[in-house]
């Protein structure tokens, strides 16, 4: 790998890290920030929520527009509006500059994190390159969460909570000057080739609604008219979407894309990893504080390593697995592993000792640094050049409606069964565990869903089986 490359393929993970960290960092300081602005308890949520709403929902445009107009043009905007909603949310003195705020640093982070692979698989062409680029590229997300929590505890424990937004500032700048001699110019296809303006106000919508529904089910219920009803209102966006793509003259999504079966199973697959793996790290954490007493500075500690795990599988074995046996052979194995770790979740006791009874998920968790960087791969494998942003934010967005249905499904069925055993009288530390018992039973049979398509659908890129569909989709 030459130098431009690696300073490029380092530009592109920092951007990465930042986006993810943003993500994870502010929920151990949610308590200092609650009592420094005067949150409400509900209110609070939003600190999370609007970061998300706008990330999640602006990601597929964002990566249609990196094709059009230019993904290193869409990079370094993306970044610049990060890092200016950083300072904004690092000087926030009110809920509402701060949600504000937030809800900017979403936007940026879509705007940047949509057409990151798009460009990595340009720069990288070489398989044994790409899949190493990859490998590395995927610790940045998939540790990302885990090193949030344990620097979000120590930025607001030996500092303040502001520190926690205002540290993204230096890197941000320090990024965007490096990325604009780092990466390479591209000029997109023009607004021509695909300005759908009716399928992007369509898209957006659905998904942010979808997304804002989905994050509030903890507080509506799944069954209550609030819930039902936007949800109808999402769903009906996002068929008349589809609709939309099927007839218009320049599709923001061509549904060529899904002729991939890798494109269209990593894509699903990804979606129900993600939705285990992150409900995992969000519940494992509220068990060590709720039910073990661990602070937030002892809890990020002992999720570290989980994030060494994944860290080290990605960035010095899944390269070589993947070179050896394909991207398709090592996801299984990685998945294996992670249903193997959350079905030993599922027998935690309320008196845990976190050796004999955490630390082997924090081992096993290492699979997912050999199904992300393959999941990454044959997510990509099936788009054309052209198609290379727009796949980058497909997959991003599956990306991040896979963690927002994890969180509330998973978080929704724990509350529940820890409401009922309540009213059957057991203790809250009993009530608090058996709920989150059967999460991590759930989480186990997203995963057991995944593995199957994995099997079943999925297959090595170049295969006949994918070949001919992605030289549909680069015919097309």
């Amino acid at each position: 790998m030459t130098v431009p490359k690696r300073l490029a393929l380092a530009v592109l993970s920092a951007a990465t890290l930042m986006t993810i960290l943003d993500g994870s960092i502010v929920t151990v300081a949610m308590p200092a920030i609650q009592s420094d602005l005067g949150f409400t308890p509900a209110g609070l949520s939003w600190t999370v929520n609007a970061y998300l709403i706008a990330f999640g929902g602006l990601l597929l445009l964002a990566g249609r527009f990196g094709d059009l107009i230019g993904r290193k043009r869409m990079f370094l905007t993306g970044n610049v509006v990060f890092t200016a909603a950083s300072l904004l949310a690092g000087a926030a003195t009110s809920p509402g500059m701060l949600i504000a705020a937030r809800f900017l640093q979403g936007v940026g982070s879509a705007i940047a994190a949509s057409v990151v692979l798009g460009i990595l698989v340009t720069i990288f062409t070489e398989n044994r390159e790409r899949a190493k680029a990859i490998g590395i590229f995927s610790f940045t997300g998939a540790a990302g969460a885990s090193i949030g929590q344990v620097l979000g505890g120590v930025l607001t424990d030996m500092l303040n909570w502001h520190w926690i937004f205002l540290i993204n500032v230096p890197i941000g700048v320090l990024t965007v000057a490096v990325a604009i001699k780092a990466l390479p110019a591209d000029r997109g296809v023009g607004l021509a080739a695909g300005a759908d303006a009716l399928g992007a106000l369509l898209v957006t919508a659905g998904l942010m609604l979808g997304i804002y529904t989905v994050v509030k089910v903890e507080e509506y219920s799944w069954l209550s008219v609030h819930t039902l009803g936007l949800g109808a209102v999402s769903l009906a966006l996002l068929v008349a979407f589809v609709v939309r793509q099927a007839t218009a003259k320049n599709p923001l999504l061509p549904l060529r894309i899904f002729h991939s079966r890798n494109v269209s199973g990593a894509n699903v697959a990804q979606m129900l990893t993600l939705s285990a793996m992150f409900a995992f790290q969000i519940i494992v954490a509220l068990y060590m504080q709720k039910v073990l007493g661990y602070s937030a500075l002892q809890t990020g500690l002992a999720m570290l390593p989980a994030a060494l795990a994944i860290g080290g599988v990605s960035l010095f074995v899944s390269a070589r697995l993947i070179t050896r046996f394909g991207e398709r052979t090592v996801l299984i194995a990685g998945l294996v592993l992670l249903l193997a770790g959350m079905l030993w979740l599922t027998r935690l006791p309320v008196h845990a000792a976190y050796v004999p009874d955490l630390l082997p998920m924090m081992v096993l968790i290492a699979g997912g640094g050999l199904a992300l960087p393959a999941l990454t791969g044959l997510g990509m494998s099936g788009a054309a050049a052209d198609d290379a942003g727009l796949a980058s934010g497909l997959f991003n967005t599956t990306q991040q409606v896979g963690m927002a249905i994890g969180v509330a499904v998973l978080s929704t069925l724990a509350a529940s069964r820890t409401g009922n055993r309540l009213a059957a009288g057991a203790s809250h530390a009993a009530a608090l565990t058996d709920g989150y018992r059967l999460a991590f039973a759930v989480a186990a049979g997203l995963l057991a869903t995944a593995l199957v398509v994995a099997v079943t659908v999925l297959r090595r890129p170049g295969t006949a089986t994918d070949a001919a569909p992605a030289r549909l989709v680069a015919a097309a």
